[in-house]
């Protein structure tokens, strides 16, 4: 089981199972979103319990996307692509460890100009 929260700790959640390998979006609602890029990982929602949903408040950023915040703290926890099955958590929510790895950046298309790229791990324009 994985744990986290957010900053202030109104919200925790717990995830049954291993994590899927995160990804980091470069995309500009992501990174208007998390301040630099976002990095998260998918997790079936069958597997997230969340502690502290009062405190959950929901963006509908798209007509398919919404964003989960914490309305005490301001921390982004969730990126929740409706309907599907799958919602994405922020690994910098996560308490340590993770024990895993990112897998690949992708919208390196639409990236900020103020960072390079140097790690080696796979990027997708797209």
């Amino acid at each position: 089981m994985h744990k986290g929260s957010c900053l202030c700790g109104a919200i925790r959640f717990e995830v049954t199972g291993p994590l899927r390998p995160p990804d980091a979006c470069h995309c500009s609602r992501c990174r208007k979103q998390s301040g630099h890029f976002w990095a998260s990982t998918d997790v079936s929602r069958a597997a997230l319990t969340i502690h502290g949903a009062d405190r959950l408040t929901w963006f509908r950023s798209s007509e398919k996307v919404r964003r989960g915040f914490c309305s005490t703290c301001g921390s982004v926890l969730f990126w929740d692509p409706l309907p599907k099955d799958t919602i994405a958590i922020a690994m910098g929510a996560f308490d340590a460890p993770t024990e895993t790895r990112l897998a690949m950046h992708i919208h390196v298309a639409d990236k900020g100009d103020y960072y390079e790229l140097g790690d080696g791990v796979p990027q997708n324009p797209h």
